[in-house]
């Protein structure tokens, strides 16, 4: 299912976001694939295509979140929903320590398992921008809105 976003929205969504991914928080311009925005809520699930329910992803974040809204978390069985850019704010879920992106919270946890964003490559990308001060600390990161 998909919605056509125009590309003033595109251009609002990116900057909003500090031309970075919303969930890894991988640069734009540091990645091989144009970012897409993200239906956070998706269409199936009634989310609209507005700037509040759409985020900047990378295309590993985007194809691995697809649809989804909610996980269950390993370590206790339950339904935890996702991370929700506009909702939450990336440092109070994660914590970038030596390229990995560490879980703070239930939905932190779902959301990187999930999004599989400690992949040894891209953990390795990560150490090699961070050590080039080219990768957020996630500190800096993009507020609610």
């Amino acid at each position: 299912m998909s919605e056509y976003i125009s590309a003033a929205l595109r251009d609002a969504i990116r900057e909003r976001a500090g031309f970075q991914c919303e969930y890894c928080l991988l640069p734009e311009a540091e990645s091989f694939f144009p970012f897409e925005s993200d239906h956070i809520i998706a269409l199936k699930h009634d989310g609209q295509t507005d700037l509040s329910n759409l985020a900047s992803s990378c295309l590993e974040c985007n194809r691995l979140k697809g649809t989804d809204i909610a996980s269950v978390d390993s370590d206790t069985g339950r339904i935890v929903r996702l991370f929700h850019p506009r909702q939450d704010r990336w440092q109070d879920h994660f914590e970038l320590r030596d390229g990995l992106i560490v879980p703070k919270t239930d939905i932190g946890r779902v959301t990187e398992h999930l999004l599989q964003l400690n992949r040894p490559k891209l953990v390795s990308i990560r150490q090699q921008l961070l050590a080039k001060g080219r990768y957020p600390t996630g500190s800096e990161s993009q507020e609610t809105s």
